[in-house]
């Protein structure tokens, strides 16, 4: 069983070193923390009076890490969550922050429990959460994977800047959509003939 620190590592190896896309609306990254969250955070690394880009280049896996576990795990309070969803809603809070969890309250809402989808986990998300997770727990976390990749799939509908995210340039799955599959039973991941009907309309 993985410990949350852990599970952030991964994380930070899974987002990769910094990057400034002009297409990625998070500005420059550097192992998943974005610019504004430095922002935010004070992280003024350098010491200069202000959070500039060289603030994230010098921004370490050790850092990174720690500002994963307080402030996209603890904060949000993800370890209320049942056990078996706290990795992958861990790594949707990084990659897409409330989405995460407003993903989940939106799976919830449909499978009948009265939760509020505002992106908020309270008593009311827990509780169904964890009434969900009862009859088959691994059944819950693949409802929340496919979720969770269809909404890479909608937002690459709508935003074409973002679709090589989701499709690589040689035409297999992208990022977001082989991270969103990390989480998913095998039986769930999409073969390329059905990822390839499924972006057809991208052109």
């Amino acid at each position: 069983m993985q410990t949350v620190r852990q599970i952030a590592q991964d994380i930070v190896a899974r987002e990769g070193g910094f990057v400034d896309d002009p297409d990625d609306p998070g500005g420059a990254t550097k192992y998943g923390v974005t610019i504004h969250t430095m922002r935010r955070l004070g992280l003024d690394l350098d010491r200069d009076g202000d959070v500039d880009t060289r603030d994230v280049q010098a921004l370490t896996r050790t850092r990174a890490v720690e500002i994963f576990v307080a402030h996209y795990f603890e904060r949000p309070r993800i370890d209320d969550l049942p056990q078996i969803l706290q990795a992958t809603v861990f790594d949707m809070y990084v990659n897409a922050g409330v989405q995460a969890v407003k993903i989940l309250q939106r799976l919830l809402r449909e499978m009948g429990y009265r939760v509020a989808v505002d992106g908020l986990i309270g008593p009311q998300t827990t509780r169904a959460a964890r009434q969900a997770a009862e009859p088959d727990a691994l059944a819950l976390r693949d409802a929340y994977g496919v979720a969770r990749r269809n909404y890479y799939f909608r937002l690459a509908d709508r935003r074409p800047s973002s679709r090589k995210y989701a499709r690589t340039r040689a035409g297999g799955k992208g990022g977001w959509i082989r991270r969103a599959e990390e989480f998913l039973s095998k039986r769930y991941h999409l073969d390329q003939a059905a990822f390839q009907q499924r972006v057809a309309t991208w052109g």
